[in-house]
C-alpha cells in the first residue's frame, strides 16, 4: 500500500484528531503516504436543534462511512463517543486509541465552580445526559441548550447569553482554549458520569482491507478497548437512544475495573444509578451483565418514559 486515505469531519477538533492519527501512521509505515478526505457531516450543518431531534449520533458518522463504502477512503477517525453500536456492513470499529481525560469541565466568566452559582442561573447545555446530573444535584438551575462547534459555544458564554456552560475538557484542551476562560474547574467522575467512549478516538476500517486493518490494529490501547466496549456493551444491550439521558463511564483502576451509569429523566428525577466494581479479568461481559440487571429492575420502562418527555414544552427552555 503507497496511500492510505482518512475520512474525517471538518470541524477544528475532528482535524485536530485526523492528523493526529495521520502522524501516528506515518511514523510507524513511512513508505506510506497519508491523506485526509475531509466531509462535512449532517451533524455538523444543522446547528439549531439538538441532536435527539436530528436522528442523534449517526449523523457525525454517515456520510464518513458512505465515503468508506464508496471506496474514497479505507479509514474513519470517530470521537468514539459519536459512533453508534451498530456499524454498517463492511464496515468494523477495529481500534480504539488510548483515552485520555474523560472529564466535564464547569467554565464561566463569573463564577468559579457549580456550587457557587446562585439560585436561578442560566448553563447551558445540549447534552440530555449533562442536563439530567445538573438537575438532579441543583434543581433551581435553568438550564438551556447550547449548539454550535466550541468557538461558537465559548463566544455565547464570553456574551453572556449564560452564566456557565458544561462541555467535555478533552476537546479544549487539544485545542488550548482553556486559558482564555477566566473560571474553569473539571468535575470529577462521581459528580459528572461521562457519556460512552468520550476522550477516546474510534479507528473505523474497510472489513475486507487487511493491510488497513493491521495499520489500523497498531493504533489500539487494550485498557482503553476493554472500556469502551464495556461501555458500548451497555448501550447497546440496554437500548439507549440519543433521546433518553444516559451515562456511563468504565475505567482501569489498578486491578479493577470501576464501571459507573445512570439514566434517568433529563430533569434529574426518576434517577437509576450504578457504580460497580470488578477485577480486569473478570469484566468482559461487565457491560451486558449491568444492562441486564438495570432491565430486571426496569430501566426500559424508564427509558421509555424519558424519552417521552426529553423534549416536553414543560422542559427547561431551549435557545
Amino acid at each position: 500500500m503507497k496511500k492510505l486515505t482518512i475520512a474525517t469531519r471538518v470541524s477544528d477538533l475532528a482535524l485536530w484528531q485526523a492528523y493526529h492519527i495521520k502522524d501516528r501512521i506515518e511514523k510507524s509505515y513511512p513508505e506510506i503516504e497519508v491523506v485526509l478526505n475531509k466531509i462535512v457531516s449532517n451533524g455538523d450543518k444543522v446547528l439549531d436543534k439538538p441532536l435527539a431531534l436530528i436522528g442523534g449520533k449517526g449523523h457525525f458518522t454517515k456520510e464518513l462511512e458512505d465515503e468508506m463504502l464508496a471506496g474514497n477512503a479505507e479509514i474513519a477517525v470517530h470521537s468514539l463517543k459519536d459512533v453508534p453500536t451498530y456499524i454498517p456492513e463492511g464496515l468494523e470499529l477495529i481500534a480504539v486509541t488510548q483515552r485520555q481525560d474523560q472529564s466535564d469541565v464547569f467554565l464561566s466568566h463569573k463564577y468559579a465552580t457549580l456550587e457557587e452559582l446562585p439560585q436561578g442561573a442560566v448553563v447551558g447545555t445540549t447534552s440530555l445526559r449533562r442536563r439530567m446530573q445538573l438537575l438532579q444535584k441543583r434543581p433551581d438551575l435553568q438550564v438551556k441548550d447550547l449548539r454550535g462547534n466550541v468557538n461558537t459555544r465559548l463566544r455565547k458564554l464570553s456574551e453572556g447569553q449564560y452564566d456557565a456552560i458544561i462541555l467535555a475538557w478533552i476537546g479544549l484542551n487539544r485545542l488550548d482554549l482553556l486559558k482564555d476562560i477566566p473560571f474553569t474547574d473539571k468535575l470529577s467522575l462521581d459528580m459528572m458520569i461521562p457519556p460512552m467512549g468520550q476522550a477516546a478516538l474510534g479507528i473505523e476500517i474497510v472489513s475486507a482491507n487487511e493491510t488497513v486493518r493491521k495499520i489500523a490494529l497498531s493504533l489500539n490501547d487494550e485498557n482503553t478497548y476493554l472500556c469502551t466496549r464495556i461501555e458500548r456493551d451497555f448501550i447497546s444491550n440496554i437500548g439507549a437512544g440519543c433521546s433518553a439521558p444516559v451515562a456511563c463511564n468504565a475505567v482501569v483502576d489498578g486491578e479493577n475495573v470501576v464501571f459507573r451509569t445512570m439514566i434517568g429523566f433529563a430533569d434529574g428525577t426518576h434517577i437509576m444509578q450504578e457504580h460497580v466494581v470488578k477485577k480486569i479479568q473478570e469484566s468482559k461481559n461487565l457491560g451486558a451483565e449491568l444492562a441486564k440487571k438495570m432491565i430486571d429492575n426496569g430501566a426500559l420502562e424508564l427509558l421509555k418514559a424519558a424519552e417521552e418527555t426529553a423534549f416536553k414544552e414543560e422542559m427547561p427552555q431551549r435557545l
